[in-house]
């Protein structure tokens, strides 16, 4: 084993820890950023309530020696805010004791509630929040997860972000600390773990997912992670990268529903590229949200049951259709008549990123 493979093995979390990582989500704010802000403002509002008492300071009666000094300003308001009230300095005016009345008692109450709402927060809010994650991942549905977050898997998971799909609504598994803090800082669900195993699958509940993404690095390991998905989930769409062409048939075999090939991809991108200096450029933007063009999939309305592909209700271009798993191309006499059940695979304008017509999405 070479020293970067050994290096790579060590930093690999424990079987323990991979079994045991609970789901979570990004805060807003760093947990250091918020209570440093929390105390900023604490201090800040005191500060106010020091020069209040130095401008006010006539107001105020020192029992001790009789002379209020800056010394004396700062000791009253700590124990002013803090409300430990020992009686030795006290406003005797009438201006002094309406400003204790009308600004330094909000004030009080403000600085009360910071200290409070810090100790909620580093304490009891992350019990809640445990609490929290912890609901979510039990009630997790129509949910898309995304099992590897290397190169191919954070670029999906971008793209479904551009196209609509909203953060909350994308799980990430990855053993790689460092990528699910780059997933959850786009506010993806994230869970530190070895996706071949059932375990780690159940705890997302991958049998209520509404697609389920691999792109493990590694065909065997991409295959393995397929099976064990298809175990749990025989019914859930299932999209896999491989980079092999021979092991494009055992994903299949495996139970994925779409076998993607990136280097067969770029061969084709490349070959297109010879035939014309324009089609390469038009097939990437097919399949970028970023495109003036997009592919759609989606099953026949019921207005245009009966109607020919070429008179679809979307205004879109229809390139074929699936009936009962068949593809039929737009030139083929099964595109002259819709049928209820039947998948258009279409090519729309897109308008901000939607396809036209689509602005749900």
């Amino acid at each position: 084993m070479s020293g970067a493979a050994r290096r790579a093995y060590r930093q690999r979390p424990s079987r323990a820890q991979l079994l045991h990582q609970p789901l979570r989500r990004a805060t807003r704010v760093p947990v250091w950023g918020d209570l440093f802000i929390r105390i900023g403002l604490a201090i800040a509002l005191i500060m106010v309530v020091v020069v209040i008492h130095w401008w006010d300071r006539d107001g105020l009666v020192d029992n001790y020696d009789g002379e209020v000094s800056f010394t004396d300003v700062i000791y009253f308001t700590m124990i002013s805010v803090t409300t430990t009230g020992f009686g030795d300095i006290a406003p005797v005016s009438d201006s002094a004791r309406m400003v204790e009345a009308v600004i330094v008692t909000p004030i009080r109450f403000a600085v009360f509630f910071i200290f409070v709402g810090t100790a909620y927060n580093f304490i009891i809010r992350r019990s809640w929040e445990k609490w929290r994650m912890a609901r979510i991942q039990e009630q997790l549905e129509d949910h898309i997860v995304v099992l590897g977050y290397g190169v191919s898997g954070s670029q999906a998971v971008e793209e479904l972000i551009e196209r609509g799909v909203e953060a909350r609504c994308i799980v990430v598994i990855d053993p790689g600390e460092d990528r699910l803090a780059e997933a959850e800082r786009l506010g993806c669900n994230v869970m530190l773990g070895d996706a071949s195993r059932d375990d780690t699958l159940r705890a997302v509940r991958i049998d209520t997912a509404r697609n389920v993404l691999v792109s493990a690095g590694r065909d065997d390991t991409s295959i393995l992670i397929v099976l064990t998905v298809r175990h749990l989930a025989p019914d859930v769409p299932i999209s896999v990268v491989v980079r092999a062409a021979d092991n494009e048939l055992l994903a299949r075999q495996a139970g994925a529903n779409n076998v993607i090939n990136p280097v067969r991809f770029t061969g084709l991108l490349l070959a297109g590229s010879a035939r014309g200096e324009h089609i390469a450029e038009y097939l990437s933007d097919l399949a970028s949200v970023g495109g003036r063009v997009q592919l759609v999939e989606r099953p026949v309305r019921r207005d245009e049951v009966g109607r020919s592909i070429a008179d679809l209700q979307s205004r879109g271009v229809g390139l074929r259709i699936y009936r009962n798993g068949v593809a039929m191309g737009f030139w083929e006499a099964g595109c002259q008549s819709l049928q209820e059940g039947d998948v258009i695979v279409e090519i729309v304008a897109t308008t901000n990123g939607l396809p036209e017509g689509d602005r749900s999405a």
